[in-house]
């Protein structure tokens, strides 16, 4: 475990500690986990409610210049062209053997200014090769740049009541209008913040940056309204996998690609045939020849969840695979999981077994997401 005196604080951290947190060391930072409520009643008021979760620790960063989108496409698998302004979609970087060095949102403020939200615990390797295809670039004539804001903190504000707290402070902007996925520059209780429709809980839901000056204040306000409450990172990682979201670290890797993961779709189709990315080769081999193994959910049987390293066996016993997140799901009321496995055992509705700590416990495939994910969308 880190020395405390070595990790780094968010602008909220004094906060937290006022509101009673219990602080961990994650990715890099001391950083909440939970507060007075447990993690379970803390999942299951985001699903009803409105939480307010500090991601402060994840790197803002911004690729400018008149080269942006051509940079940005060579370093992602998603058509950054095709996107409108103000709008973002989930992408990958990827490495040279095709492996994900990480999952990221990226959005179009223009065409000369791409908005990327990279995870904390990625943030060196992340910039380290960012800046060596940025060098690369440059001396290519391309007129690019990367920024790392720095001066900025990041709060998702997340659940179905979330855009009825926010409306008010939002004078001028119909909040209804801004759909999943994407991007507005706002003012927010009088602070100038950049508002994304997005999040990693399954519900619907915000990530406010803003300037790090402004960020207690504006997290006060918002828990001002009873339906507001604090959510630590215990909770938003029982609420992505409950939405069947990855995370980095346990279920993507460097030596994972895009298929094997199951995130083929955010590979844009019009790239697929030059697949002109960093690993491109690669994916564009899996992509005609397919792949061994295959990431799957798992509702497993009762007893302790499973856990990431948990075997995976087959009825007859034998090792097919890894679990890499589990735990129990508080919306559900029973353990889920997901991991890899042989792909001819990936179809919905194979039983399995998981073994875990020695002792195992019936699982079966299941469809992702586990719960009914809720994002607005325009009516159809």
């Amino acid at each position: 475990m880190a020395d405390d005196a070595s990790l780094l604080k968010t602008a909220l951290y004094d906060f937290h500690l006022e509101m009673g947190a219990k602080m961990v060391p994650f990715a890099g930072h001391s950083m909440p986990i939970q507060y007075a409520d447990s993690i379970m009643e803390a999942t299951k008021h985001c699903r009803s409610a409105a939480s307010l979760f500090d991601v402060s620790h994840m790197l803002g960063s911004s690729i400018r210049g008149k080269d942006a989108v051509a940079f940005t496409e060579s370093l992602v698998v998603g058509d950054i062209k095709a996107l409108k302004n103000g709008t973002g979609t989930l992408s990958l970087v990827t490495n040279e053997h095709g492996g994900i060095i990480d999952d990221t949102v990226v959005t179009k403020v223009t065409d000369e200014d791409i908005y990327i939200v990279l995870n904390g615990a990625c943030s060196a390797k992340d910039q380290a090769h960012i800046n060596a295809h940025l060098a690369e670039a440059k001396a290519k004539g391309m007129d690019v740049e990367f920024i790392v804001h720095s001066d900025r903190s990041l709060l998702a504000f997340q659940g179905p009541k979330a855009v009825d707290v926010l409306q008010p402070l939002c004078p001028g902007l119909d909040l209804d209008k801004l759909y999943f996925g994407m991007f507005t520059e706002a003012t927010v209780d009088g602070k100038p913040v950049w508002l994304t429709r997005t999040g990693y809980t399954g519900e619907d839901g915000f990530e406010i940056s803003l300037l790090k000056t402004d960020t207690v204040a504006l997290a006060k306000k918002l828990l001002e309204n009873p339906a507001a409450r604090l959510c630590g990172l215990g909770a938003r990682d029982s609420l992505r996998l409950e939405a069947g979201l990855c995370l980095y670290g346990n279920d993507l890797n460097d030596s994972i690609g895009p298929i094997e993961a199951g995130l083929t779709w955010t590979i844009g189709k019009s790239r697929r045939d030059a697949c002109d990315f960093v690993g491109g080769d690669v994916i564009k081999k899996q992509l005609a020849d397919g792949v061994d193994r295959r990431r799957v959910g798992l509702k497993v049987g009762k007893g302790a969840p499973a856990r990431g390293g948990s075997k995976i066996l087959d009825v007859d016993g034998a090792e097919v695979g890894e679990v890499t997140s589990g735990g129990f799901s508080p919306v559900l009321g029973e353990n889920i999981a997901m991991g890899y496995v042989k792909k001819s055992l990936a179809k919905a509705g194979t039983e399995l077994q998981v073994e875990t700590r020695g002792r195992k416990s019936t699982a079966v495939t299941a469809k992702m997401p586990f719960v009914t994910c809720h994002y607005h969308r325009p009516s159809a």
